[in-house]
């Protein structure tokens, strides 16, 4: 069984660019990886994802597609879950981390919906940081 669905998408994502891949399946879908996804692709981590709709909605599934440097070098090297099942972290909008100096991101769920650490401070909420990609 496993437990931290966030975590295992954003690995699938990692590794398959490491390998060189276009595309991705991602699965279960659930809203808050799409919102994920969404922020990545504002981001410019990833080209573009689609859901691919099933009649059974168990087996509702997520393709993303992935974005590399001309070069052929992933968009994303490495991704880091800060915020787990087991313990979650949560910030103030003054405190949420700079990633690599602003060439990555972290997600943050905020009641405004999931956002990048960019928005979340222009919006100044703060909430959850679920990951840092970079």
């Amino acid at each position: 069984m496993m437990t931290d669905k966030i975590a295992d998408m954003l690995i699938r994502i990692k590794n398959a660019q490491m390998r060189g891949k276009e595309e991705v399946e991602i699965y279960p879908y659930s809203k808050l990886k799409e919102s994920i996804l969404d922020v990545l692709k504002r981001e410019g981590f990833i080209l573009d994802y689609r859901v691919i709709d099933d009649e059974n909605p168990a087996k509702r599934k997520i393709i993303v597609r992935l974005k590399y440097y001309p070069d052929g070098s992933p968009m994303i090297t490495d991704v880091r879950r800060v915020s787990k099942p087991g313990r979650r972290i949560y910030m103030g909008y003054r405190d949420i981390p700079r990633v690599m100096n602003g060439l990555g991101i972290a997600i943050v769920s905020t009641s405004r919906g999931i956002l990048s650490d960019r928005e979340a401070r222009k919006m100044k909420v703060g909430g959850e940081v679920l990951a840092e990609v970079w």
